[in-house]
């Protein structure tokens, strides 16, 4: 049974409450979400403490490495490259493209970035409360195109442009599955867990991958899940929110406090790769040939 929100005005179940605020009565209880700082729908603002870019405006990539692309899903390809310019000259890159043919390729533009800017919201929420020792970042990345002095096969192409990422290694997926024998694992479920908390019950920050750094943790290709199912395919609903927190543990990072959903039921299998409203297909990167260079 749902209660209405005395600030923000939404319906919503008694886990978007805290036990204080629900017991205040309709009509005078506030969700989570508006008592820590709902999470707007708005852009988050460029150049994040927590976000990860490219600054750079040119990168370039071997004839092979757009030929053989170290990485492959069901509808995207992944290949590795080196900035030219900017703060990370001589660094490497990633840029990811869809293959020919893929279904939703254009909106998965959009609503990639779309994700990343809601998840830098809630990342950096969650470093303000210094739970880990060492904060979370997140790759951004910017949809930059191929310019006219490569081949014409590839002249004009879009694609989305990132930092590299080393030692790449999944954490939790968006239906429950989580590597919990590493402590970064369980802070990445607490990330989870918070993302529930701090929106009011709203969206889910999860299918969290990445690499762990000396001084913290860098992820990509996040997923939100969402009531409205706002997020595209990978955005698995009310149904996904409820499966995750089914194989939801608390940990010694997560609050007490923290809202959940009551009795929730899966409703997916949790599985390590990523699941699509139509397709599954794994996101973790795999090892190139002939090198020891990712984990």
């Amino acid at each position: 049974m749902g209660r209405i929100c005395a600030d923000c005005g939404r319906d919503l179940p008694q886990s978007s409450y805290t036990a204080n605020q629900y017991s205040k009565g309709a009509g005078l209880s506030r969700c989570a979400g508006c008592v820590h700082g709902y999470l707007s729908d708005s852009p988050a603002a460029r150049q994040s403490d927590s976000g990860r870019y490219n600054n750079s405006n040119r990168s370039v990539f071997d004839n092979d490495a757009l030929d053989n692309p170290f990485a492959s899903g069901a509808f995207r390809w992944v290949a590795k490259g080196r900035y030219t310019s900017g703060e990370r000259q001589g660094q490497a890159c990633v840029a990811k493209w869809f293959k020919t043919g893929a279904v939703f390729s254009e909106d998965y533009f959009t609503l990639d970035i779309k994700a990343v800017d809601k998840a830098l919201e809630i990342v950096n929420r969650f470093n303000q409360l210094d739970i880990a020792d060492k904060p979370v970042k997140i790759n951004v990345p910017s949809v930059w195109h191929f310019t006219g002095d490569c081949s014409d096969e590839w002249a004009g192409q879009r694609v989305l442009q990132e930092p590299f990422i080393q030692n790449y290694q999944k954490f939790n997926s968006n239906t429950g599955w989580t590597d919990v024998r590493r402590e970064w694992a369980q802070v990445m479920q607490a990330l989870s867990h918070f993302s529930y908390h701090i929106s009011g019950g709203n969206y889910v920050l999860c299918d969290l991958q990445g690499g762990i750094y000396q001084h913290g943790v860098v992820l990509s290709d996040p997923v939100i899940l969402s009531r409205t199912r706002e997020y595209g395919v990978t955005d698995l609903g009310p149904p996904g929110i409820s499966s995750f927190f089914s194989q939801h543990s608390c940990n010694r990072f997560c609050r007490p406090n923290w809202t959940a959903p009551a009795n929730p039921l899966q409703h997916f299998r949790p599985v390590p790769g990523t699941t699509m409203i139509r397709h599954t297909v794994p996101t973790a990167m795999s090892r190139p040939a002939r090198t020891a260079y990712f984990g």
